[in-house]
């Protein structure tokens, strides 16, 4: 069964720059190595599709502050993600998997979101 890593309805920095994540999302990353503040993994979206990311936290600080930078710019790029899309990571046994949702809007009114192809 696939449990929830973390979502988040992406902002301008998520859209233009990196995406950052809440730091207890990194318990279900794979281990970094030791002195190490960058660690791979590869992650399928709903179309199949496998994208390589690379995770990064803070070197200094009392907070990690996770991010997703190489391989985020190309996956906003090539899914056309907007501002107020919906983002949800998964892990599944040693897999990770992405969906991405587009908000619905009715006169207005967001009545939802729908999955984006």
């Amino acid at each position: 069964m696939a449990m929830l890593m973390f979502s988040k309805c992406l902002r301008k920095t998520d859209i233009e720059k990196r995406l950052s994540f809440p730091t207890m999302a990194l318990r279900y990353l794979p281990c970094f190595k030791e002195g190490q503040h960058k660690v791979e993994f590869k992650v399928r979206d709903e179309e199949g599709r496998v994208w390589t990311f690379h995770c990064s936290t803070r070197r200094v600080g009392k907070y990690m502050k996770p991010v997703l930078s190489e391989g985020w710019c190309r996956f906003v790029c090539l899914r056309n993600l907007k501002i107020g899309d919906k983002v949800e990571f998964y892990k599944e046994e040693e897999k990770y998997h992405v969906r991405v949702k587009r908000p619905v809007v009715v006169f207005g009114a967001v009545m939802g979101d729908a999955p984006i192809s």
